[in-house]
């Protein structure tokens, strides 16, 4: 997979890092987290779009995989790329790396726009709908190996 937007740069704070000495799992799902709230802002959902539209995104259904421990003060990025998309729900693969550009973590994640005059969900406002068109987005031929792979115990 070759098609990704940098999303979200950061660094492991010290009150990410547990007992194990690594970046806890919380602290993952923050991350990501952040990054998709990061995805609005460059998409014109952020404080303005978000009332002008009268428009947010909820998050249905998130899957974390942990591939690497990071560690404090590590600097980390994640980046964004769409799976498939309809008028309301994006399908989006977040991978997060380290400073040497490993991915250590991915999240793949369900999100709906939702209107908030109605609280229902909603299109995509034009405006919006035009930003996301300018994101990178697979067909499902180019799909990450592990993304829309249901959790389970392989068995032998």
């Amino acid at each position: 997979m070759t098609e990704r937007k940098v999303i979200w740069n950061g660094r492991v704070q010290s009150d990410m890092v547990d007992y194990n000495g690594h970046m806890n799992d919380a602290s993952y799902s923050l991350v990501f987290s952040e990054s998709l709230d990061a995805l609005m802002e460059t998409t014109g959902l952020d404080a303005s779009g978000r009332e002008r539209h009268a428009y947010t995104i909820f998050t249905l259904e998130a899957h974390i995989r942990y591939l690497q421990e990071a560690h404090e003060q590590q600097a980390l990025r994640t980046t964004v790329t769409i799976l498939d998309q309809d008028a309301k729900r994006l399908h989006l693969w977040f991978e997060m790396e380290n400073d040497h550009g490993d991915i250590i973590a991915t999240s793949e994640q369900m999100v709906m726009g939702m209107d908030t005059t109605t609280g229902r969900p909603g299109p995509f406002p034009e405006e919006i709908e035009q930003s996301l068109s300018s994101l990178p987005k697979l067909d499902r031929g180019q799909w990450p190996e592990r993304a829309n792979v249901p959790m389970g115990i392989r068995r032998k």
